[in-house]
Formats: C-alpha cells, sequence, structure tokens
C-alpha cells in the first residue's frame, strides 16, 4: 500500500510507557489524541501548555452536550484548563519559534501521566531546560494537575509564568459557551460559563505555587480569561518550580458548581500528595484490568496502551452517561456513542470493572424515552433505540453528510432512519452483563425494561409475507454499511429473533421471581399475552437466508447475485472502496464495509447458538473474509476477524489483523487518528486477546482457557471476573489446556518452565551499540574530527582515531587536544562545530550502511519476541537509526542525552534496559569497544564483543562482526557458559 501513511519512526514502547522523541509538527493533532489523558469524569487532549498555531486543544465532559442550532448535537469543548506561557528575555516560549534541542514526551499508562522535557534555544539564544507534566486524578475526578520545571542553561535572566483558564474553547469553530462570572479569591482565580441551549452550567477554579525562588503572584481577570502571572529573576542551572491545580464541576452534579469548585481547590493537599492517589488509584484498576504478554514488546505496550484509553473514558461516578465512539479524546462523530460501546467496549468492562459495565447498560435505561419518542415518530410501537445518541436517547445521526466537493450533492445519512440492529445489540449486552454477573436486581428494576420495550418494538416492525409464509424486516441497513437499503439482512433478521427468544424468557423469569415488577411492566409497556405469543410466532417463521447443506449464509436478499469483486485488483490504494467505487456502484458489488455475516458468527460463538459452529464458520469466512474490506473499510472489523482466524487456526492472518486493529491510532494507519481514539477497536482488541489469542470460553463452571498464543508470545496473564469471583489465568505455548481450571493450568506451566534442560539465562532483550555494530559512523566519526583537527592546527590521523572508539565526544576531544590550552567556552563549541560535521555527513546514509548481517539478526530477535534497545553514547542516535530504515524495530534508545556518566560507567546500559522494562540479567550487549564491554558487565548484563580479542577480549562471547550470527547459535554459547 504505497501511499497507506507510514508508522511514525518517533515512538518508543516500553511495557508502560510510550516515548516520542522528536516533534513533528504534521503529526500535531494526531498526537494531541494519542496522548490524551482522563480519569473517566473528563478528557484532555494532548496539546501543549504553551500552546501551537492551529492546535485542536480540547477537554470533555461526560454529559456536557449542546446543540449547534438545526444542524447537530455534540460533546462540547469546556474552558482549557491547560494554558501556562513561559517568557524567556522577552522572547515567548513556543515550539515554532527558537530552536528545540533536545525533545521528549511520554505518556505513562501506570498512573495516566502525560509528561514532556526539552531544552529549547530562544531567538535571541538563551538556552532553557523546560519540563512539563500533568495528570486528571483518578482518585478524585474533579481535580487535575500540572507541574513545571525551569532550569536556565546558558544564561540569567527575566522569566515571566502566565497560568491561565481559557474561557473560549471552540468546537471546530463555534463557541458552545456563553460568561457568566468570573474573579479571584484567596486561593487564586475562577470562571464561571453555562452552554447556550442545554443551560449546563461551569464552575473551574485554579491555583498556582511556584517553589525553588522568591516569586509572588498577581491576578488579571481579561474577560473570559482569569490568569495568574508572575515575573523572577532566575539564575543559570537554578531549578525554578510551578505548580498549577485545577478543579472543576458543572451543574450535571452540582448545583453550585463555582462554589463546589472553590470549596475543593481551597482543602487540596500539595502536588506531590494528589499524585500519590493517582497513583494508588491507578494501581487498583490495573490490578483488575492489566493484561501481561511476553514475548512482543510492541504488543505488550500497545494491548495497554488501548487498554487505557477505554479505562479513562468510563464513566465511574454515574450511569446516565456513557462512552462515544471516539471516547473523549477528539471531535470525530461530535461526541455520539453507537453499538460501538455495548457491542466492543462494554465486555472488558464486564469481565475487569463490572460497576462500570452496569454503569454503560444503565445509560439505556435512562435513555428509554428517546427510544419511546423515535419509535413513535416513525410510527412503531415500544423503544427505538438511536443509531447514534447523546443525554436524552433522541436520535442525533446528522440528516446529512457535507462532501469536500463545495459544487457537489450532500449525502444523506440513511443509518437513523434504517441500521436498526442496535435495537437487539443492546439486549444482547444487557443479557450478557445478567449471565456474567447474575446481577438480578439490576436486571428486574431496569434490564428487564429495556429488553421487553425493545421487542415490543420487533413485533411492530416486521412484516409478514403471505407468499412465504415468513416475517421479513425490510428497507434495513445491516453491520455491513456499504449496502443502504436492503431486505432480510441475515445480521438483523437473527439478532432481532435471538431478542426475541431472551425476552420471553426474561418475561417468564420476572413472572416467577419478581411477580410485582411484572404486572408493572405489563402495564407500563401494554404487554398482552397477544403481544408474547405474537413473539413466538416470529420467533418461529423470520426469514433466514442460508443453504443448510454447505450452511453458507447469504448476508441479505439478492446478495450472491450482486456483481463479484476481487479486491487485490484495487491495491495498492490509501482509503476506502466506497470512495473509490462510489456510493451506488459500492450497493451493486459483493463488497463489505466491516463483517456482517462473519460479526454475527462472532456474537453467536460465546453460546455456540444457531447460525454458529466451526463448518459454518469455516464456510462463510471463505466466502465473506476476502470481500470484506478489512484495511480501510470499518476499524470495527480486524479485531473480530482476528478472532475468527485464532477460531480456524490461521494465526499468521489472524496476528496481522490483530496487529493492524492494535496500531490503529499508535501509527494512525487510517489517518484519521486526529479525530480521537477508535474506541470500537480499543474494546476489540481485548476482547482478541481474551477470546481469540486467550481463547475463552464461559462455562457453567465459569471461564475457561483453551490458548492459541501467537508466534513468540511466551506468556499471556490476566484475569476475569465472572459471578462475583476472580479467575487468574496464566496461559503460556505448549500447555494443553482445554478444560483445566485455574490453579492447575498454573501448575501445568509451571512444571514446564521448570522441565527445561539446562540452566539457560532468562534473556528478554538485547542492548546495541550503534557504531562498529549495526553501522559504520567511525569513517565518518574520523572525518568530522579529521576536519576539526586541522582546522585548529592539530595533527590528527587514523591510529590516533582508534583510542575515541567507544568513547563520549568530550573525552574524544580531549584527547585529541591533549595538553593544549582551551577555555570551556572553546571546549563546548567545538564539540558544537564537530557535531555539525558529523550531522551533515551521516544525512547520506541509507539501509545500505547497516554492517553485514545487522538486519537478519533484528529481525530474527524481534520474531522470537525478544526486545531490542540501543545503546550508544552519540547524542545523534535517533536521527542514524532513522537514516537506516531501522527504527521499527527498536524498543528502546538510551544515548548521549540519556545519562550523565559516559562509558565505561553502566548508566547508559542500565537506562536502556529501564526503559526495555527488563533486568540486567535479562539483557545482552553487543559492543565493539573496550570501554563499552566494560560497561556492560558493570552493568551486571551478557556480554558479546565484536571485534579483536586484545580489544574485546572480556566479553562473554566474543565473533569477528554479525555476518551469519544467529540467535539460536548465540543462545546456546551463553547457555554453555552460564551451564560453567
Amino acid at each position: 500500500m504505497s501511499n497507506a501513511p507510514l508508522p511514525t519512526p518517533h515512538f518508543i514502547y516500553t511495557d508502560w510507557i510510550l516515548t516520542e522523541t522528536l516533534f513533528d509538527s504534521e503529526k500535531l493533532h494526531s498526537k494531541e489524541t494519542v496522548f490524551t489523558i482522563g480519569n473517566g469524569y473528563l478528557g484532555t487532549r494532548g496539546s501543549f501548555e504553551e500552546g501551537y498555531p492551529h492546535a485542536m486543544p480540547a477537554t470533555f465532559i461526560h454529559g456536557v452536550y449542546d446543540d449547534v442550532p438545526v444542524v447537530y448535537t455534540e460533546l462540547v469543548n469546556c474552558p482549557d484548563w491547560l494554558p501556562l506561557v513561559v517568557i524567556v528575555n522577552g522572547d515567548r516560549f513556543r515550539l515554532d519559534q527558537g530552536e528545540i534541542l533536545r525533545y521528549n514526551r511520554q505518556l505513562d499508562l501506570r498512573q495516566g501521566l502525560l509528561s514532556r522535557s526539552l531544552r529549547w534555544r530562544s531567538p535571541s539564544g538563551n538556552t532553557i531546560d523546560i519540563s512539563f507534566e500533568r495528570f486528571a486524578s483518578l482518585a478524585d475526578p474533579h481535580v487535575l494537575a500540572l507541574r513545571c520545571y525551569l532550569t536556565p542553561v546558558d544564561f540569567d535572566g527575566l522569566i515571566e509564568i502566565q497560568a491561565s483558564i481559557n474561557g473560549y474553547p471552540e468546537n471546530q469553530g463555534f463557541n458552545h459557551w456563553e460568561g457568566l462570572d468570573q474573579g479571584k479569591t484567596d486561593q487564586g482565580i475562577w470562571l464561571q460559563r453555562r452552554t447556550r441551549n442545554s443551560r449546563i452550567e461551569l464552575g473551574m477554579a485554579a491555583k498556582v505555587t511556584i517553589s525553588g525562588i522568591e516569586a509572588s503572584l498577581q491576578v488579571s481577570t481579561a474577560p473570559g480569561y482569569p490568569t495568574l502571572s508572575t515575573t523572577f529573576l532566575a539564575k543559570a542551572e537554578q531549578t525554578v518550580t510551578i505548580e498549577k491545580l485545577v478543579t472543576v464541576f458543572t451543574s450535571r452534579e452540582s448545583e453550585t458548581p463555582v462554589p463546589a469548585a472553590q470549596e475543593k481547590l481551597a482543602h487540596l493537599p500539595d502536588y506531590v500528595t494528589l499524585l500519590k492517589a493517582n497513583e494508588q488509584a491507578w494501581d487498583e484498576v490495573w490490578q483488575q484490568s492489566d493484561i501481561l504478554i511476553e514475548g512482543d514488546g510492541t504488543a505488550a505496550f500497545a494491548v495497554r496502551y488501548n487498554l487505557f484509553q477505554l479505562l479513562i473514558a468510563a464513566p465511574r461516578h454515574e450511569d446516565r452517561v456513557s462512552i462515544p465512539a471516539k471516547t473523549l479524546s477528539g471531535f470525530g462523530y461530535r461526541g455520539h456513542i453507537f453499538w460501538d460501546t455495548e457491542i466492543f467496549m462494554q465486555p472488558m468492562f464486564l469481565f475487569t470493572q463490572p460497576a462500570i459495565a452496569r454503569n454503560l447498560l444503565s445509560y439505556r435505561w435512562h435513555t428509554l424515552n428517546g427510544a419511546r419518542r423515535k419509535a413513535a415518530h416513525y410510527g412503531y410501537r415500544g423503544a427505538m433505540f438511536s443509531w447514534e445518541s447523546a443525554i436524552t436517547g433522541d436520535e442525533v445521526t446528522p440528516r446529512w453528510a457535507i462532501g469536500s466537493d463545495f459544487y457537489g450533492e450532500d449525502v444523506r445519512i440513511w443509518c437513523r432512519d434504517r441500521e436498526i440492529h442496535i435495537n437487539a445489540d443492546i439486549p444482547y449486552a444487557i443479557w450478557n452483563y445478567w449471565q456474567a454477573t447474575g446481577d438480578d436486581d439490576w436486571m428486574q428494576k431496569r434490564g428487564a425494561e429495556v429488553i421487553l420495550d425493545a421487542a415490543i418494538f420487533w413485533g411492530s416492525r416486521v412484516e409478514f409475507n403471505p407468499e412465504r409464509q415468513k416475517y421479513e424486516i425490510r428497507g434495513v441497513i445491516g453491520a455491513d454499511e456499504y449496502h443502504e437499503f436492503v431486505h432480510n439482512n441475515a445480521f438483523t433478521n437473527r439478532m432481532a429473533q435471538w431478542h426475541l427468544e431472551k425476552a420471553i424468557a426474561v418475561y417468564d423469569w420476572l413472572a416467577d421471581k419478581f411477580p410485582e415488577r411484572a404486572t408493572e411492566l405489563e402495564e407500563k409497556l401494554k404487554l398482552t399475552p397477544e403481544e408474547r405469543s405474537h413473539w413466538q410466532d416470529i420467533i418461529a417463521k423470520i426469514l433466514f437466508l442460508y443453504d443448510p447443506s454447505t450452511e453458507l449464509i447469504e448476508q441479505i436478499e439478492g446478495f450472491f447475485q450482486l456483481e463479484d469483486i476481487n479486491l487485490a485488483d484495487y491495491e495498492p490504494r490509501d482509503r476506502s472502496m466506497q470512495p473509490i467505487l462510489g456510493i451506488e456502484k459500492t450497493n451493486k458489488y459483493q463488497v463489505l464495509k466491516q463483517p456482517d455475516v462473519l460479526m454475527l458468527l462472532y456474537l453467536m460463538r460465546e453460546s455456540a447458538d444457531f447460525p454458529y459452529n466451526k463448518k459454518a464458520l469455516q464456510a462463510n469466512w471463505d466466502y465473506y473474509a476476502p470481500r470484506t474490506d478489512i484495511t480501510y473499510g470499518s476499524s470495527l472489523g480486524p479485531a473480530v476477524h482476528a478472532i475468527l482466524a485464532s477460531d480456524l487456526g490461521k494465526s499468521t492472518q489472524a496476528y496481522e489483523q490483530f496487529m493492524q486493529a492494535l496500531m490503529v491510532d499508535l501509527e494512525d494507519n487510517r489517518n484519521n487518528t486526529s479525530d480521537g481514539i477508535h474506541g470500537a477497536s480499543a474494546g476489540g482488541i481485548w476482547q482478541a486477546v481474551i477470546f481469540g489469542f486467550g481463547g475463552i470460553q464461559i462455562t457453567e463452571n465459569g471461564p475457561v482457557a483453551n490458548p492459541h498464543l501467537p508466534p513468540g508470545w511466551t506468556r499471556l496473564k490476566f484475569k476475569l471476573h465472572w459471578r462475583g469471583q476472580w479467575h487468574d489465568f496464566d496461559l503460556r505455548p505448549g500447555v494443553q489446556t482445554g478444560g483445566i481450571t485455574n490453579t492447575s493450568l498454573r501448575d501445568a506451566t509451571r512444571t514446564l518452565s521448570t522441565s527445561t534442560q539446562y540452566p539457560m539465562p532468562n534473556i528478554q532483550g538485547f542492548i546495541f551499540d550503534l557504531d562498529g555494530v549495526l553501522t559504520d559512523t567511525a569513517e565518518i566519526h574520523y572525518l568530522a574530527w579529521k576536519k576539526l583537527a586541522d582546522e585548529e592546527g592539530i595533527p590528527f590521523n587514523r591510529q590516533a582515531n582508534e583510542a575515541l572508539r567507544g568513547v563520549s565526544r568530550r573525552e574524544s576531544l580531549m584527547l585529541i587536544i591533549g595538553d593544549k590550552p582551551y577555555s570551556e567556552a572553546q571546549i563546548q563549541e567545538m564539540m558544537e562545530r564537530k557535531n555539525g560535521y558529523y550531522v551533515d555527513l551521516i544525512q547520506n546514509m541509507t539501509p545500505k550502511d547497516l554492517l553485514p548481517g545487522a538486519i537478519a539478526l533484528l529481525d530474527e530477535l524481534r520474531q522470537a519476541g525478544i526486545k531490542i534497545g540501543i545503546g550508544s553514547a552519540s547524542k545523534n542516535a535517533q536521527t542514524v537509526i532513522e537514516l537506516l530504515g531501522i527504527a521499527d524495530k527498536v524498543d528502546a534508545i538510551a544515548d548521549g542525552y540519556s545519562v550523565q556518566l559516559p562509558k565505561p560507567a553502566p548508566d547508559l546500559f542500565l537506562y536502556a534496559a529501564k526503559q526495555l522494562g527488563l533486568e540486567p540479567g535479562q539483557s545482552v550487549v553487543v559492543e565493539d569497544a573496550a570501554a563499552g564491554i566494560d560497561a556492560a558487565l558493570a552493568a551486571g548484563m551478557w556480554a558479546v564483543g565484536l571485534g579483536p580479542n586484545e580489544r574485546v577480549g572480556a566479553a562473554h562471547v566474543v565473533l569477528p562482526s554479525l555476518a551469519g550470527i544467529k540467535w539460536a547459535d548465540l543462545r546456546a554459547k551463553l547457555s554453555n557458559i552460564a551451564r560453567q
């Protein structure tokens, strides 16, 4: 796919931490999404505190919706709590001005902490180290915290700070807020705002603390932009800390949001205490929801990342809201709630955070009146759930989509009228919640009403065809939205039938266990014995198009008569098939936006209900999978395909489609991450890991694993909550687990891992030096040093250059100048000059500059699930790695910026191992310099030396080069040493 967006090479994934090593303004909006933080009450996009041209900062609070009159309802962008302006000797700090000398941004999933550290040279030439960190407290949803450190590097001077609340946030051009009031208190500043149409009031308060210097704060209250500011004289190498604490309430949870925010602010402990409480709250959540994967570093991190994005969007404290399709991370779909929540996201919460699962389903109960209004509008009975809903449950799907062509036709969005399978999808999720939790109380009070009233809708929506003697559902859109006006969609018809089966079961259960509630609902919903027998008649006679001999299901009436398509003919492509073919033509082809028949089989798989069986799965996979636009159709597809491919033993394909879903936001592989996180895909990831690779099946006695782990995965560990009990799973390849209980499974695994023949070192990662190991930049370094030496009139040749191998830039320069008297400023200038020559020279590097054997070994290690780090003293390591084209093979980089002490101190390699999440004894260092071997041994790591014995003889294993080296051979050599 030549035009597909390339994975960003500036991300490093470790077990818990996402690190961005280079700022790329082209990716500004997608990175704002990726670095979203939140706490289940609100979400804040990863915009910069100091601002940036055309940035899209946003904070979304659950349930705060407002109308753009006539056009649509949307989740509102709330006042921005982030603004923190730093002015250095008159120059405002911003990344589009001055020079970024160093940049690092990290998201720590363990505690929801976003941090950024950089070295910036102002247009006037003042260099300053600046770092920010922020979190939305999981321990207290109304508390937000931000901290900034400032350290002048090479100047004394005036620094001004302005910390504000921005009361003018926009939803892509529209401001939903009107100003009410603002002011100052003893603590700081406050702002009061109200949405224009929904009349939701918001109160926000903020205070600032400065330490490390004497400074007094002034308050300025420009309308809608209250600000705390200070100016102080900073000294070189002196660190000043600014802490900004913010509280926020709305009238949805407090009658007086401003006093509530002020009161909360007045009693807040300090930043460090708040951070600790937040960390403890996250720790509890991860205890229940974490998934541990060993043997695949990218998947280990990215699975946690997707879980994190769901956890920060999940309403913990109320049940009148639900998770929007784009979570609380972007403007896409205007914060509307789809079937994505119940079918894709809810299962993770059901089995790890059941109270949240109940909240999500209670939202549908609270919005029943909106669903009833929609049914009445279309002339039906019962409850007809909206395709997109907001706070009331009324339909908020836009009627029209405006195309990018100014003169083109607007496109009618038919989902609001025709995509009715959601009416069975919601009861499906409610039924599964009840089965997994046994929560009879909630079921009789809330769940039953949703299931029964939504079933009444089907009774009025089906049509009886006297010629066929069958009930039909005509004029719908199925799960596959490429076909917009179809009859008897298999997914819709079977889900409606399933829903009616369960509605009868719930009705009978209520009558038996809670007769008063049954009578109450009969009266409220006008439920009669005739209605019930009508449901039974529909169940018996609904049309379902399939061939019992082959088990092949026809997706919609007439699908097999549509024109066939070979998707391979359209490759390479960078967009979905609908814009390629056009809407009309797509309707006439056998091409699917997402799984439809296969989605039905997936939903029926858990209970092995009709039409699910292995033969049906195989037949329908063979027919529909090749016709599904899985790369650019719907992001809901890849995870489901991954699970079914896993069931069919297609492990390579399962893993490929899993990775496609897994990296959809981290690598922006659909070019739309800027709109917000793909919430359904994130939920699908959890299901793919647990139900697909873990092979979890729910039996009468609880969950049982029948795993098929992807190649390279050496361990998969997670826990599931079922009927009030936690079930632990610790799965490894080669252990037959069919029907094994948790305890015996763990015993089986233990036996497996202790019966290894040799005392094998537990190697999980390799750390490679760059120069002389993966590539030969020694010649480039030599030419750069030679040019500098010649300019300074210092004798320097290749023999003298040998002494510089593996030595830091400063140490190298000291060896070259010997006892010649230079000032510190001259030494700094020469180091910068040499680096300039070096950087100019390396720009010509390409993957051809990799040394023989390097790429083969890297690929083999990755295949084996070994983590890969770089440990190089060079401050240009990141650039070299990108030019060599190996950024996607590297999990962590430790370079000249990472630590203070150079090799032979062990610090660089210890830092790399920490980034990889490994103990020193699990790491192998590959080095070509004596200083590097000494550093590896001092770190307590295995050392592989490349080059002559006299240079690297202290290593555990000495090799002439990487050419022809295989991981199996290296492992055998290291095993021998361990045995001896």
